[in-house]
């Protein structure tokens, strides 16, 4: 009878610790909340005064320059898909430049419920080619953080759109004008046979070197201007803070709550490069699976420019695009693949 005394008595001292010594984090919790409560005020006038200095007048040049050079890619890229087919897969985001698709199983769709099957192959557009990243378009910098019920009181637009807006080249109150029309240019049938045959290297490099312009100016306005990105589903926003909209982890797996995971946005993450396999001149006409590790790698973009007959040997991709490499032998016997 005493040892059961002697064990309530233990777990009523232990308990009663346990509440002592719970009840010291709270009185700290409280004096930081009356903290944060007093300089809250402070805050926001230094979230007011700072948007107050932007835009920033020798950075609106480069966003000017930016929207140039995105203007020239989105025209030269909407004539080299007449001239060169791209292929996407039906269930997955792999995309192929070429004719006939490729025979590498990589194809690793949900829908599938496989890992490594083969693609099955649809013509392509340019948003296979230049993916496009939207964010929240915002009226000025110091207004307050958007709200989970607020998503549809404000418009999407291209995330670059927004950060040159921000950035001064663009007026807030154009840029869906802006968007409607330049993101969407056309050619006719009739200007595709006037270019000849041997102008489509130019447009190429030309493509190639508005790429480079783009991505090369994004770098720097990401220096002065503050961008985040989701780390889980890569969502965008321009701006000093995130939103609140809760759009990720919208599958049954993912137990996010929808609340996003931010940090600071890069190059990529606004213009992602979209990496996929490259053909080159030694290789055969259709890729197959054994030759995976001899065949290269290159961004859409710069694969569709090469395709096109433009320089890449002098770029960074060239490493990774093997131009010099070995090609994988055919005279081996190939098995059937089974889709």
């Amino acid at each position: 009878m005493s040892h059961w005394r002697h064990k309530v008595w233990r777990h009523l001292s232990s308990s009663q610790g346990a509440s002592s010594y719970s009840t010291k984090p709270s009185r700290i919790n409280k004096t930081m909340l009356n903290d944060l409560r007093r300089i809250r005020p402070m805050i926001q006038r230094r979230i007011e005064n700072r948007a107050k200095e932007y835009p920033i007048q020798e950075i609106v040049p480069v966003a000017k320059d930016i929207l140039k050079a995105r203007q020239n890619l989105l025209a030269n890229v909407t004539v080299l898909l007449k001239a060169f087919p791209v292929l996407r897969c039906k269930f997955c985001s792999e995309v192929f430049v070429g004719k006939e698709g490729h025979l590498i199983q990589t194809c690793r769709s949900y829908i599938r419920r496989g890992n490594n099957r083969l693609h099955e192959w649809v013509p392509g557009s340019i948003n296979d080619v230049l993916v496009p990243v939207e964010s929240f378009h915002l009226h000025n910098m110091s207004q307050g953080v958007i709200r989970h019920q607020q998503r549809f009181d404000y418009d999407r637009v291209p995330a670059i759109l927004e950060l040159c807006c921000q950035a001064g080249a663009i007026h807030p109150e154009e840029i869906m004008e802006y968007a409607k029309v330049h993101d969407n240019p056309q050619i006719s049938d009739e200007d595709m046979r006037s270019i000849p045959t041997d102008d489509l290297k130019y447009v190429g490099a030309n493509a190639l070197m508005a790429w480079e312009k783009v991505r090369a100016g994004l770098r720097k306005l990401l220096l002065v201007y503050p961008s985040k990105v989701c780390k889980r589903c890569k969502e965008v926003h321009v701006g000093p803070s995130g939103h609140k909209a809760r759009l990720c982890g919208v599958f049954k797996y993912e137990s996010y709550q929808g609340t996003h995971y931010w940090e600071k946005a890069g190059v990529n993450d606004l213009v992602p490069e979209k990496v996929v396999w490259h053909r080159r001149p030694q290789d055969p006409v259709v890729l197959v699976n054994e030759g995976r590790n001899y065949y290269g790698h290159a961004p859409a973009v710069v694969s569709l420019c090469s395709h096109a007959g433009a320089l890449v040997s002098n770029t960074r991709y060239a490493c990774e695009m093997k131009p010099q490499g070995l090609s994988f032998p055919l005279s081996n016997s190939i098995p059937d693949h089974e889709t």
